[in-house]
C-alpha cells in the first residue's frame, strides 16, 4: 500500500536524491530545475511504501494564469516511478488532486519520459482519466515529442566515435585539425554565448531567452550543467549548454556564429558533450528535440540530419497528457492562451 505527501523547497533533499538516482529520473523533474523557473511554485509529490521508503515522485510546477483565478500545474517529464505500477500512478494523481484543490488549478499537464511502445502505461493513464493530446510533430507542445538519443552504456570513447557516420567523424576531425578549441566556461562567457545565440536566432528565425536566463542556469544547476564554448584564434564562434543528471546528459541549447561555420565547431561541441556523458558513465546522451516529420521537404529536416549523423536513435514519446480538474476553465484558458501568445509574438517581432 502506498501513501503520498507534499513537499516544498524547504525539505527537498530526499526528493532530489530519489529523482537523480531513478532510471526514469530527468533533469526537468529536479528541484534544482525548479529554481530556474522563478515564476513557478515548486511542489513535490513523494509516494512511500509501508516501510516509509520513497518509491515514486513527481515535481509539479504551479503558475497562475494572468487575469484569471486559476493556475496551471505542470510536471515536466514526470512522473519518476515504475510507470507500469497503476497503484503508484493513482497515488501520485491523488497528490496532484490535493494540490489542485489548494491552488485552484484547472489542469495538470505532464509529458513523461515514456515511449509510445509502453502500452501498459498508456492504458493505466487512460483508465485514471488522463487525456492524451494530439501528436505534436513540430514542437507544438511544451516539450518535444520526438527526440534523438544515443545509447552509450558501457562504451569507451573509441567505441562511441566508431558508431558515428563517416561524415560526422570527418567533420569532428576537421574542427580539431583547423584549430578549433572547446572550453568549459563559467558565467564570464555568457555574454559571448548570448551574442552568438542572438545571431543564431535571427538566422534560423526563433525566439531566444535573455542572457540572464543562461547565467542563472549556471548558478541554479551548479555542477549538473556546463557551458561549452568553441574558439578559433581566440574568437568565440559557437557554444552549447548541457546538463547531467543520473544516467543521462541532455543537450539543451546551441548557438553558432555566421562566420567560420566551415570549421565545423558544432560537431566538435557535440563530441565534447558526449564525452562528458561517457566519462560520467551515462546510459544515454540525449540530443533533445527534432520534428516527427523526417521528410526532406520539412524545414526542420536539417536538425534531424545533423543529429542522425551521430547515429542517434529516433525516439517517439507518448506525448502530453492532461488531467482536467475544471472543464469550463480548461476550455476558456486553452482557447484564449494561443490567441494571447500569437499577439505577444507579433508584438515582440
Amino acid at each position: 500500500m502506498y501513501s503520498y505527501e507534499i513537499i516544498g523547497s524547504d525539505n527537498h533533499d530526499e526528493f532530489e536524491a530519489f529523482v537523480k538516482s531513478h532510471p526514469k529520473g530527468h533533469m526537468l523533474q529536479t528541484w534544482e530545475w525548479s529554481k530556474q523557473k522563478s515564476f513557478w511554485l515548486f511542489q513535490g509529490i513523494v509516494v512511500r511504501d509501508e516501510s516509509g521508503e520513497i518509491k515514486g515522485a513527481m515535481s509539479v510546477l504551479i503558475r497562475r494564469i494572468p487575469l484569471t483565478p486559476w493556475t496551471l500545474m505542470y510536471a515536466a517529464r514526470g512522473p519518476v516511478c515504475d510507470i507500469n505500477d497503476r497503484e503508484m500512478l493513482a497515488c501520485l494523481l491523488d497528490g496532484a488532486k490535493e494540490l489542485a484543490k489548494k491552488h485552484r488549478s484547472y489542469v495538470l499537464k505532464l509529458d513523461p519520459d515514456v515511449t509510445f511502445e509502453e502500452t501498459t502505461f498508456m492504458a493505466h493513464m487512460k483508465d485514471l482519466g488522463f487525456v492524451l493530446a494530439p501528436k505534436a510533430p513540430n514542437f507544438e507542445n511544451i516539450q518535444p515529442q520526438y527526440v534523438m538519443r544515443l545509447p552509450i552504456e558501457g562504451k569507451t570513447e573509441e567505441e562511441v566515435m566508431a558508431m558515428f557516420k563517416p561524415k560526422t567523424r570527418y567533420n569532428i576531425r576537421v574542427a580539431i585539425k583547423k584549430g578549433v578549441e572547446v572550453r568549459i566556461c563559467g558565467k564570464e562567457a555568457v555574454s559571448d554565448f548570448y551574442r552568438i545565440m542572438v545571431e543564431t536566432g535571427a538566422r534560423d528565425q526563433f525566439m531566444i531567452r535573455p542572457a540572464q536566463y543562461f547565467a542563472d542556469m549556471l548558478d541554479n544547476l551548479g555542477e549538473d550543467v556546463r557551458l561549452y564554448m568553441a574558439y578559433y584564434e581566440g574568437e568565440a564562434i559557437a557554444g552549447t549548454i548541457a546538463s547531467h543528471v543520473g544516467d543521462k546528459v541532455w543537450y539543451l541549447y546551441g548557438a553558432s556564429s555566421n562566420s567560420h561555420r566551415n570549421l565545423m565547431p558544432n560537431y566538435l561541441l557535440q563530441w565534447e558533450m558526449i564525452r562528458w556523458a561517457i566519462q560520467t558513465h551515462c546510459r544515454i546522451y540525449d540530443f533533445r528535440g527534432i520534428s516527427g516529420d523526417r521528410s526532406e521537404s520539412n524545414h526542420l529536416y536539417g536538425l534531424y540530419r545533423f543529429k542522425s549523423g551521430f547515429n542517434a536513435v529516433f525516439t517517439e514519446f507518448v506525448g502530453e497528457y492532461r488531467y482536467i480538474f475544471r472543464p469550463g476553465a480548461y476550455h476558456f484558458v486553452e482557447k484564449a492562451m494561443p490567441m494571447a501568445k500569437k499577439m505577444i509574438k507579433k508584438f515582440r517581432k
